[in-house]
């Protein structure tokens, strides 16, 4: 195992408390675009961006350093169950790893390992009650398992249980004095609470215990991140990724969450390229890191590649089927392959969801008046009266303009006019009604014929 130098420890620790004010910090600012980043269904305070349940990258090893005792093994019926529901998760296929990992703890009730994965289905699938179970069953198995711990505890405080998870993670801290995960979930849980100061410092004590422990450094980049300290989120994420300097090689260079979390950053501060390549990273990586797709797709969709950016957001919604920015930008992707049926679906979803989303209205202007001829029932007409409902709606619900910044909704809302406008001109016109009774068959006068001729 590498270990971090004690100058580079030093120089990290000195990041962790610098600009922390040692306090509570304030509300966490919002998310680059204004879209949730990687928030569970029923998301808590502070979720701008936190570890949702995971498969990949996790290890069974204690981050003590210690050997693990007291790990049951499966059976070989719970085994065969258990990874096919890791196949299952790999493929984005839900609802059947859920059944697998089920089969797997009904066939061995010590199963703990697969009770910590059906927790991780049950908290992608929104099942919050049945993940916070999940968990604490595995935990009931194998009371120092670390991965079940951090999840339980993370879960809780991202549904608004600060105080639960606080005291739970206590009570683990004082049985686990060696452990460096659980003083490392208690950061995130800082972080998420908005003590910063207390998350910096719970942080620290994690790489004390074990200074390679790469979660730790994980969290003080995304508390950095969440309070807008972006130089020393990058500084900290470079000595995950890249080291600083021969005598501080890179920590982990292939993590994924690392990577997602400075492709963010890239993309807050217009570095295109960067941010582009660190979700790319990020996504293959970790196929079901739901923000590393869905942003990846965004620049794909600004470049016209809709057919790149819908892949991605379909593979995006397999683990995470309400998130409103994947349905939101895969709505406009179907809208750029001529996929009307489909992306009036998507968009009109979200807008079911959150009315108050100004882009879904844009969005579904723009299908209005540029497909409308395609609109299933609707008319030609009809489709250019909802777009211009629809960019109306918008032009009174987004946001203020930034100075130099485009805007297009009036243009396209005179654009749709006119269409509607044509439209009208060339509609045939009725003719009029005859003033002439029509003469009926059999007689001028529509009288019956006399059955006797005359």
């Amino acid at each position: 195992m590498l270990r971090l130098p004690i100058a580079s420890l030093a120089l990290l620790l000195a990041l962790g408390s610098a600009a922390c004010g040692g306090g509570r910090g304030g509300e966490g600012a919002k998310v680059p675009d204004g879209s949730r980043v990687d928030t569970p269904p029923g998301g808590g305070p502070g979720a701008v961006y936190g570890p949702g349940g995971q498969q990949y990258a996790v290890t069974d090893a204690p981050s003590s350093g210690e050997a693990a005792t007291n790990r049951p093994k499966m059976n070989a019926q719970a085994s065969a169950a258990y990874q096919a529901g890791m196949q299952a998760f790999q493929a984005g296929d839900l609802a059947g790893a859920r059944q697998q990992f089920t089969q797997a703890t009904q066939a061995d009730s010590k199963a703990y390992q697969a009770f910590y994965s059906l927790g991780v289905v049950r908290e992608r699938l929104g099942e919050v009650a049945g993940a916070l179970s999940s968990f604490q069953q595995a935990i009931n198995v194998v009371p120092d398992y670390e991965p079940a711990i951090v999840a339980y505890a993370v879960l809780q405080a991202r549904t608004g249980k600060v105080s639960e998870a606080e005291s739970f993670l206590n009570g683990k801290l004082a049985k686990m004095p060696k452990s460096a995960a659980v003083p490392a979930a208690m950061a995130e849980v800082k972080s998420i609470q908005g003590d910063s100061g207390e998350a910096q410092r719970q942080a620290r004590d994690a790489l004390k215990k074990n200074p390679d422990y790469r979660p730790a450094m994980v969290t003080i980049a995304r508390d950095h991140y969440r309070r807008r300290r972006l130089d020393l989120a990058l500084y900290t994420l470079q000595a995950v990724l890249e080291g600083l300097g021969d005598e501080n090689p890179a920590r982990d260079r292939e993590n994924a969450e690392a990577l997602l979390l400075r492709g963010l950053i890239h993309k807050e501060q217009s570095n295109r390229k960067g941010a582009m390549e660190d979700l790319s990273r990020a996504a293959k990586l970790r196929p079901d890191l739901v923000e590393a797709r869905v942003h990846l797709a965004s620049y794909y969709l600004e470049a016209g590649n809709a057919a790149e950016a819908a892949q991605l957001l379909e593979g995006a919604l397999k683990y995470d089927k309400d998130h409103l920015l994947a349905r939101l930008n895969l709505g406009d992707a179907y809208r750029l392959l001529g996929k009307v049926t489909e992306a009036k679906k998507e968009l009109d979803w979200v807008a079911s969801k959150d009315p108050q989303l100004a882009e879904v209205h844009y969005n579904l202007g723009l299908l209005y008046l540029f497909s409308g001829e395609s609109v299933p029932g609707m008319t030609p007409i009809q489709a250019v009266d909802k777009a211009i409902a629809e960019l109306e709606k918008y032009k009174q619900m987004k946001p203020r303009s930034k100075p130099g910044e485009r805007d297009d909704t009036d243009e396209l809302i005179t654009r749709a006019k006119t269409k509607k406008a044509v439209i009208e001109a060339e509609k045939p016109k009725s003719k009029p009604a005859s003033s002439t009774p029509s003469t009926p068959p059999g007689g001028s006068t529509g009288k019956l014929p006399d059955p006797g001729g005359k």
